[in-house]
């Protein structure tokens, strides 16, 4: 069955314009969907462009507000670098890129940083970690792991890697990830690497299943180490993009399971993985036939591939942004994820990229919940009530461990609110027991723990659900056929009518007219901002858009 479909979806991407045809044009956003993004610090490709604190702190909250505004909900932050960090730790030095010299502190500490902001923007936050390789055989990290360790770290080429063999390169990695799992209240730990050098002298067959033995024994001294600590910590990788040959397309030579060790997909049978994000980096049948592979073989955990976005960059390669458009859209259809290599590409807009990602994703979804992890379910949120634009309620409870709960915030002008229909998901991973929020609408607040389940809603008490006359910035403004009549005259420098997400992403901008079409933006409630020339922005009230059923 699985070829008779990929038949189907061949034929479908043979359109060059699949992206734009009516096959997708009833595509459902779903509650739960990875859309995660890679954030390199290695020689600050991706962040810092400086060495100054306070200039990392404001360019890093920047690419945040970009991520979170084209509907982004993880973080992927490379933490342990080569044997080096970019957080205060008692085992490896301080990365370079902080302040251009390896060893040195910038004078504050950038992953709590990080995990702050993106809490605050209802984004999760991953400490990606490579594992393996240890850069430069005369860097500061590599040469400190030498001194320390001398029989862990062999040398090829001009590089450092720790050996898979030795069980005390398992033990070392799981303490650097115990150390960011003790210290931090990370979302989850992401394993970069995790499998052989492709420099590694090759194996023969017969000694291949000895060879995974020894990284599925690293991933095992991790898991525990992590789960021990916090079990709501997700644990993930990037294996290689093609996790073997399949019966009927080849991997072409590069694949995860034979050509480096890394038996990813067993990983998630066995319970060691919750999510993988396969660094899917390839078009076409090198592309399809192995997303369904992963889909397939997900055992109920997460898989969110990895895109090529980079290949975007003429300096890279040649694709054209229809290439990762049918990608996205088919991974939607196989219940997939996606996520973005690398960050500095997709904020840059490369050949569109963002603007693309942030109609595709414009709908806010939650991380799937680990719900094979616990059997524990929030109770409801009580006493829900809201004083003029203030909505508050009483706290709930949960037996998970974890130190605190989450809440989501929905909103319709319809009761009760449908609490599973994601475009009435107002605000996410809210940590307060209330919020400012537009009058003029029904709510509910469901409490979710951090392995992401939620528990059942607490609606709003229908009788005392005050529909007002609304003024000004407050004022909601109802769409009709189709169209919506701009509110306002605009101030001097206004040129644009912006509309926004409850979330904060930015959905289009529309030039300043008296009516602007916005029959492709989903139903549901939206803020409605001006912009001006010099960046000036002003809230001119809310906009309600639901179609006729």
């Amino acid at each position: 069955m699985k070829y008779i479909c990929l038949i189907i979806l061949h034929a479908l991407l043979a359109c060059e314009a699949m992206a734009q045809t009516s096959y997708f044009s009833n595509e459902a956003s779903p509650k739960h969907e990875v859309r995660a993004v890679w954030l390199t610090t290695i020689g600050g490709i991706d962040w810092p462009h400086s060495h100054s604190a306070e200039a990392q702190k404001r360019e890093l909250t920047v690419i945040l507000d970009k991520l979170q505004q084209a509907g982004v909900n993880t973080v992927l932050l490379q933490t342990r670098v080569r044997g080096t960090t970019i957080y205060p730790s008692a085992v490896e030095p301080w990365d370079g890129c902080l302040t251009g010299q390896p060893g040195k502190s910038p004078g504050y500490d950038p992953l709590a940083f990080c995990i702050d902001e993106c809490h605050r923007r209802g984004m999760e936050c991953h400490a990606w970690v490579v594992t393996i390789p240890v850069g430069k055989w005369q860097k500061l990290g590599c040469l400190q792991l030498r001194k320390k360790h001398p029989k862990l770290i062999r040398h090829i080429g001009e590089d450092g890697y720790m050996d898979p063999e030795q069980p005390q390169t398992g033990d070392y990695i799981a303490a650097m990830c115990r150390e960011i799992a003790d210290n931090y209240d990370v979302d989850g730990i992401h394993l970069d690497y995790i499998r052989y050098p492709e420099s590694w002298p090759k194996a023969k067959a017969k000694a291949l299943p000895a060879r995974r033995a020894y990284i599925t024994d690293i991933v095992r001294k991790v898991n525990r180490a992590v789960k021990s600590v916090k079990p709501w910590v997700k644990l993930s990788c990037s294996p290689i993009g093609k996790h073997d040959n399949l019966t009927r397309f080849a991997s072409g030579g590069w694949n995860a399971r034979t050509a480096v060790a890394q038996d990813a997909q067993a990983w998630l049978r066995e319970g060691l993985m919750d999510a993988l994000f396969p660094m899917m980096y390839f078009q076409g049948d090198n592309f399809y036939p192995f997303a369904i592979d992963w889909q397939e073989q997900a055992a109920g955990r997460v898989v969110a591939p990895g895109l090529g976005i980079y290949f975007l960059d003429p300096r890279e390669g040649k694709w054209s942004l229809p290439v990762i458009e049918r990608e996205m859209h088919v991974l939607r259809q196989l219940g997939l994820g996606h996520a973005y290599f690398r960050s500095k590409f997709f904020t840059d807009n490369v050949k569109g990229v963002y603007d693309f990602a942030s109609r595709f994703d414009q709908v806010p979804a939650l991380f799937p919940p680990m719900t094979w992890a616990t059997t524990s379910v929030p109770s409801a949120p009580t006493h829900i009530k809201i004083e003029g634009t203030l909505l508050s309620w009483d706290e709930a409870y949960d037996s998970s461990g974890a130190p605190y709960l989450l809440y989501n915030i929905y909103a319709s002008d319809r009761y009760p609110v449908d609490t599973d229909d994601p475009r009435n998901l107002m605000a996410q991973r809210v940590t307060s027991t209330s919020m400012s929020v537009p009058e003029g609408y029904y709510y509910a607040v469901r409490a979710m723990n951090r392995f992401g389940i939620e528990g059942k809603p607490c609606q709003q008490d229908r009788d005392k659900a005050v529909v007002p006359r609304l003024t000004g910035a407050d004022k909601m403004y109802y769409v009709a056929d189709g169209k919506l009549c701009v509110p306002h005259e605009p101030t001097l420098d206004a040129k644009y009518i912006v509309v926004v997400s409850m979330q904060g992403n930015q959905i289009r901008a529309f030039p300043w007219t008296s009516s602007i079409n916005v029959k492709a933006i989903p139903d549901g409630i939206y803020q409605l901002r001006s912009l001006g020339r010099k960046g000036r922005s002003h809230r001119l009230g809310f906009m309600y858009k639901r179609s006729k059923e």
